[in-house]
């Protein structure tokens, strides 16, 4: 694949959050009477930015969550994300081989800014990833992934044609949303079965994160 602009997700692609955050939301929500394991979690709302729980909850209990359950969840998980969080393995030597070769890259999350800080200092990622490289669904007025928003904001502020760009995605909403924005994207395989990905439209698969560099 060649590409001008390598766009990274953030949570289960760089920073290994994914299993704390997971691990947080089915405890709480079990807590509010809706018991959850943190696969069924993983599978309901990886790559969602928790957007869509009321629903599941709704669709799957014919039961509503408090109003602020989001804000008292992610307040949750920050609060375990301050006793550390892993960057996944081969992400800093990726980006630093990226650096390295010329090859431009950035970060283009669902999540908040304030989510997305934390756990790329908590996973020493941040020289690596300056704010200038560093785009969330809250600069595109709140739309997260499957919409292509913010994978198509970060392309042209960075001034890369979409067909030009190749995203890193663990998530089938992650991939539906960098087709969508009319990219290539490989699917990351660490916590989704790779024919997930690969039927939401993920033209390449990787297992490991350094395999990326094949692919360019």
């Amino acid at each position: 694949m060649s590409a001008k602009l390598v766009i990274f997700d953030n949570d289960g692609v760089l920073v290994d959050s994914e299993p704390t955050a997971h691990r947080v939301m089915s405890a709480y929500l079990t807590e509010l009477g809706y018991p959850m394991t943190v696969d069924e979690s993983l599978h309901h709302f990886l790559g969602n930015a928790g957007r869509n729980v009321h629903q599941v909850i709704a669709d799957r209990y014919g039961g509503v969550l408090p109003e602020d359950f989001t804000a008292r969840c992610h307040e949750r998980v920050f609060v375990a994300f301050q006793e550390g969080v892993a960057a996944v393995p081969g992400a800093a030597e990726v980006l630093a081989e990226l650096r390295r070769r010329g090859v431009p890259y950035c970060l283009a999350s669902s999540s908040d800014h304030a989510w997305i800080d934390l756990t790329l200092d908590r996973a020493g990622l941040r020289d690596l990833l300056p704010a200038e490289a560093v785009f969330s669904a809250q600069d595109v007025g709140g739309v997260g992934k499957p919409a292509p928003d913010v994978f198509l904001h970060a392309a042209a502020t960075l001034g890369v044609a979409p067909d030009d760009c190749l995203v890193v995605e663990d998530s089938p909403n992650g991939v539906l949303a960098a087709r969508t924005a009319g990219m290539d994207v490989l699917g990351y395989t660490a916590l989704t079965p790779a024919q997930r990905l690969v039927d939401a439209g993920a033209t390449g698969l990787v297992s490991r994160l350094p395999e990326l560099l094949d692919h360019l």
